[in-house]
């Protein structure tokens, strides 16, 4: 792909600029509060598990939302619906910024939630509005997912030098300058985009259901390794977010405007590849969480220590994403670079599970986040673009409505899981008397083998569930270059937001 140039002094230019500064803030606030998580763990004083809902409570809301912003944008307007999210995003950082409770904090981590899903909801809907000639529209995505890759190198880094020197409640204040002045800016230069209007219709009831089950069933999942309820209770409520889940999917088979048409669900490549990128983004959001207190709690990292030391992997997935992937994909088509990527991903998991509690960050750690890089770098854009060229184009917006709720859905499940099986784990070596930091190893160890395990069978899908599918036309043809990078960019727009954090 063609470097990215900077967006030129023309009122669209600017306003691109405000919806990529609204997406830099997103992406800054999840690598930041990463790195950021021991040391919020010991300022109020969460368990291991529950520390968890720090990154969950954001990306439950952020799942469960996403499908109702975007049909919101549609009848008030996508400026409107901008607008409501970067607000929200703001004023829940501050309310980050000041919590004095765990509970305080996941309250607004959720709202923080809330604001980014409104706002990422229309981004790519308001820049292909801004840009609607192809190359000009190319570039546009270029310059976004640019920014989106360098946000997340920038954010590790950014995490530890304000966690070491000002304190963790800075990782969220850091966000209200910058909300402050992107909403000045946008209240000025993007130009209104009137709706459908209300009387057209959201499915309300549809996205309370789908977050009150994910919601249950992350947070059902995360107690399995405490002793705060029983079997038959734990039982429970995962029976309850089963029954809300269905209740959803009945829904949206007989609601009039769903958030999500069920025939969508009829193509084989659209249902293959969303359950890869479940699986890849569990994996990918489990280990993010799980490395950063197995820099800090095993090797004795601190917070810009562990910052620098992911750098490696954003690097690796930036310069792939987008440089290189889409010549690969233009010459041999998304199924063998996926293929490929998620193999380099699995083994780089399992590599990194192997490294000693006297390990070195040079020897163990930093070889496997490079491998991990290489192998994100290929899989993220080939899945995504797999998945959107399945979708007929009337159904382009919701494929890409799927896709992205996958995501976030696959991200906060996947935590739930590992951070579980890590602090079960461990418990269970501490009852047996294995001294802390090897107890907290191991079980980060096995979290580690597990992540490779989703790896792997998101391997199997593909070989198997996408075997027989027809290749996009991408693939059908070697276009030039500059087609090539177009047709990516196009079809992978929710790829980009998600570099940073994995």
């Amino acid at each position: 792909m063609t470097r990215p140039t900077a967006p030129p002094r023309t009122p669209r230019g600017l306003a691109l600029t405000i919806l990529c500064a609204m997406q830099l803030m997103i992406i800054l606030d999840g690598t930041i509060v990463t790195v950021a998580l021991p040391t919020i763990q010991n300022g109020l004083g969460f368990s291991q598990s529950g520390l968890s809902w720090v990154v969950n409570s954001y990306l439950i809301a952020f799942a469960g939302l996403l499908l109702l912003s975007g049909r919101l944008g549609d009848l008030i307007g996508t400026k409107k619906v901008f607008l409501s999210g970067l607000v929200t995003f703001t004023v829940a950082s501050l309310v980050c910024g000041v919590a004095n409770s765990p509970e305080m904090l996941i309250a607004g981590r959720f709202f923080q939630g809330v604001g980014a899903a409104l706002a990422s909801a229309v981004v790519l809907g308001m820049i292909v509005g801004l840009f609607p000639e192809p190359n000009e529209q190319a570039k546009a995505m270029g310059i976004y997912s640019f920014v989106s890759a360098g946000g997340g190198a920038l954010g590790l880094i950014a995490g530890g030098v304000i966690t070491d020197t000002f304190g963790w409640h800075w990782v969220f204040l850091i966000n209200l300058p910058i909300g402050a002045l992107t909403l000045v800016s946008a209240l000025k230069l993007l130009g209104e985009q009137p709706g459908l209007g209300l009387k057209a219709g959201a499915d309300a009831v549809g996205a309370v259901l789908v977050t009150a089950g994910l919601s249950l069933g992350v947070f059902t999942i995360s107690q399995v390794s405490e002793d705060k309820f029983s079997a038959g209770e734990l039982s429970l409520y995962g029976a309850i977010s089963v029954a809300l889940l269905g209740a959803f999917v009945w829904r949206q088979a007989t609601a009039k405007r769903p958030l999500l048409a069920l025939r969508i669900f009829r193509s084989k490549e659209i249902v293959g590849a969303n359950i890869a990128v479940v699986l890849v983004f569990s994996a990918g959001f489990g280990f993010q969480f799980l490395n950063a207190l197995y820099l800090q709690r095993v090797l004795g990292f601190d917070s810009m220590q562990t910052g620098l030391a992911f750098l490696p992997a954003p690097l690796v997935i930036g310069t792939m994403s987008l440089f290189f992937t889409a010549k690969l994909v233009a010459r041999h088509g998304t199924r063998p670079v996926l293929l490929t990527g998620l193999l380099f991903l699995g083994v780089g998991l399992l590599w990194l599970s192997l490294a000693p509690v006297d390990g070195t960050y040079w020897v163990d750690v930093a070889p496997t986040l490079a491998v991990q890089g290489f192998g994100m770098g290929l899989t993220v854009p080939a899945v995504i673009m797999r998945a959107m060229s399945g979708a007929k184009p009337e159904d382009a917006g919701l494929a890409s409505g799927l896709n992205n709720t996958a995501q976030q859905a696959g991200a906060a499940v996947g935590l739930a899981v590992l951070a579980t099986v890590a602090t079960a784990h461990s418990n269970s070596l501490r009852g047996e008397g294995r001294p802390e930091v090897q107890a907290l190893r191991d079980g980060y160890s096995l979290a580690f083998v597990w992540a490779a395990g989703f790896v792997f069978v998101a391997w199997l899908v593909t070989f198997f569930a996408l075997r027989d599918a027809k290749q996009p036309k991408a693939e059908q043809a070697e276009p030039t270059a500059t087609e090539a990078d177009a047709q990516v960019t196009d079809v992978t727009p929710h790829a980009a937001p998600t570099v940073g954090h994995v």
